[in-house]
């Protein structure tokens, strides 16, 4: 009988069982990690897509609300939403109701900004532009900011403090990173219903 420690007959196939197993699952991680990376781009924008969705939902959902009158500083608030993103690094930015980079060269304070009611717009960092519109009555963005009193009203001009932007100059820009909650509201100004940023 054969004692098992001194038998070797089968100790040089142990080396090369070694490789081959080891070259399959080799093999096999890469092939996952290019599946992955194939996947990752179309889940990535599946996942912002549902997020824009769901913005645009929740803008729609105030537009038959209560506008505040911004003019009027004991004017109760009016409709609000909350909209949440939590948009990966590709994203360079998204707009409401404003293209602020119509050359798609990146650059978003280089040219004048072109109004798109209806429309929220989100940009990757490549340049590759995606575009939601919302159905209905036409929506009207405008950037807010906090007066003195700590009210918001609409983003008045910088060159005349005492005259608001022109409907042309409206829009609001979530720049990189997209990340957090932005809060809009529905007000009222010179007889045009606005959605109004809070941020």
């Amino acid at each position: 009988m054969r004692n098992l420690a001194s038998d070797t007959t089968a100790a040089d196939t142990i080396p090369l069982k070694l490789v081959v197993y080891l070259s399959l699952l080799a093999a096999v991680l890469i092939i996952a990690f290019q599946a992955w990376h194939n996947a990752s781009p179309v889940l990535e924008e599946a996942q912002i897509k549902s997020q824009v969705e769901a913005a645009s939902l929740s803008i729609r959902s105030i537009q038959e609300g209560y506008a505040r009158d911004s003019a009027e500083s004991h004017s109760p608030e009016g409709a609000m939403c909350t909209l949440k993103f939590s948009f990966p690094s590709s994203v360079r930015y998204i707009s409401f109701g404003v293209d602020p980079d119509p050359e798609c060269n990146g650059q978003l304070h280089d040219s004048e900004w072109v109004l798109e009611n209806n429309t929220i717009i989100y940009q990757y960092k490549n340049g590759v532009k995606k575009r939601l519109f919302l159905a209905g009555k036409p929506v009207h963005f405008i950037k807010g900011e906090q007066n003195s009193k700590g009210a918001w009203v609409p983003w008045e001009s910088r060159e005349n403090i005492l005259t608001p932007l022109s409907p042309e100059k409206t829009g609001v820009v979530i720049e990189y990173p997209v990340s957090g909650e932005f809060l809009f509201e529905l007000v009222m100004q010179n007889g045009i219903r606005y959605t109004m940023s809070h941020f």
